[in-house]
C-alpha cells in the first residue's frame, strides 16, 4: 500500500509576504509563460483556464494563447478537450532530471541512497537548495512490503513541517530561518498536516534548537498525521557549507521515536560521505546558496 499526501498543500501561503508574492501580476510573454508553468506545478490535478487567468491576473485571451503555445510545445496538455483542465506533462520534469544527470549529482549519490534505504527499510531522499527553496531530486525506497511512503520527486519541501526543511533551517541563524518559514507559511492540521506541526516561529525555533543539539531533525506527525521522518544537512568537506539534505521517512507505526533516534547515526554518517563526494558541483552550489547565513 502506497501512502501519498496531498501534493497541493506542500507550500501554504498564509503569510502576508507570501500572499503578496502570489498576487504579483506577471508581465511580458516570457514571465507569463513561466508563471503558468510554475502555477500548474503546484496543482497536480490541473486547473481550468479561468482559474489560471484569475490566479495570475493575466487576461483570459492572453492565457488562452499562452496555454495553447505550451500545449503545442509539449509542456501542458488539456484533459477532456475544450473546457478541460490544463496539466503539466512530464517534459519539465524530464528537463530537470536531464540537467541533474548532466551534473552527475544523482549518479554519484544513488549508491549511497540505495544503501541507506536498504539499511533503514524506509524511504530515503536527497534534497538540494534552489535559492530559498529545497527540492527533492533523488530517492531510494527501502520498504519492500506493507505500507510505503512513495511521493513524487521534484517537489519543493515545506520548510516548517518536514524533517528536511527543519534540518536545513537549523543550519541557519534563527532570524533567517524564521523569515523563510514565515514567507512560505506554516501548516495547519485542518489542511491535512499532523497535529504536531509548528504553527508559528516560536514553535519552530524550539524544533530548531532540538535539531542542533541532536545533530539531525526528528518529526513525528508534523507533515502528515501518520508519518515519522529524520533529516540532516549535507556539508561540503572543503567549504563546510550546507549543500543539501538527506532524510529517512516512513509510517510512524514502523518508525517509533526510539527507532528514529537509532537511525540517526547511519543517516549522519551517510550525509558525511555524500559531503565528502561533493555531490553538488561547486559552480552550482554557489549559485544556489544565495541566502546570507
Amino acid at each position: 500500500m502506497s501512502l501519498k499526501p496531498d501534493l497541493r498543500r506542500t507550500a501554504p501561503s498564509t503569510s502576508p509576504a507570501a500572499s503578496s508574492d502570489a498576487k504579483a501580476t506577471p508581465s511580458g510573454v516570457m514571465e507569463r509563460t513561466l508563471a503558468i508553468i510554475e502555477l500548474l506545478s503546484r496543482h497536480a490535478a490541473g486547473l481550468p483556464i479561468s482559474s489560471i487567468s484569475s490566479e495570475l491576473g493575466i487576461p483570459l485571451s492572453a492565457t488562452h494563447r499562452l496555454t495553447a503555445d505550451l500545449q503545442t510545445l509539449g509542456y501542458v496538455h488539456q484533459e477532456g478537450g475544450a473546457g478541460g483542465r490544463y496539466k503539466l506533462t512530464m517534459k519539465p520534469v524530464s528537463i530537470a532530471f536531464t540537467f541533474l544527470a548532466s551534473c552527475g549529482i544523482t549518479d554519484l549519490a544513488q549508491p549511497l541512497l540505495d544503501r541507506l534505504a536498504a539499511e533503514s527499510g524506509e524511504l530515503v531522499r536527497l534534497a538540494v537548495p534552489d535559492g530559498q527553496k529545497l527540492t527533492w531530486i533523488a530517492r531510494a525506497q527501502g520498504s519492500r512490503s506493507g505500507l510505503k511512503y512513495d511521493p513524487e520527486m521534484g517537489q519543493v519541501a515545506h520548510l516548517s513541517s518536514t524533517a528536511t526543511g527543519i534540518a536545513w533551517l537549523a543550519a541557519m541563524p534563527d532570524g533567517v530561518a524564521v523569515k523563510l518559514a514565515d514567507e512560505q507559511g506554516y501548516g495547519n492540521p485542518a489542511d491535512g498536516y499532523g497535529p504536531n506541526v509548528a504553527r508559528d516561529g516560536k514553535q519552530l525555533l524550539s524544533l530548531l534548537r532540538q535539531t542542533r543539539k541532536r545533530g539531525f531533525s526528528v518529526t513525528i506527525a508534523t507533515f502528515a498525521p501518520w508519518m515519522t521522518a529524520i533529516a540532516c544537512v549535507i556539508r561540503s568537506r572543503s567549504t563546510g557549507e550546507a549543500i543539501g539534505t538527506l532524510s529517512i521517512a516512513g509510517p510512524t507505526l514502523r518508525i517509533s521515536e526510539a527507532r528514529a533516534i537509532e537511525l540517526g547515526a547511519i543517516l549522519v554518517e551517510t550525509a558525511r560521505e555524500l559531503g565528502d563526494m561533493q555531490i553538488v558541483p561547486k559552480d552550482i552550489s554557489r549559485t544556489q546558496q544565495n541566502i546570507s547565513f
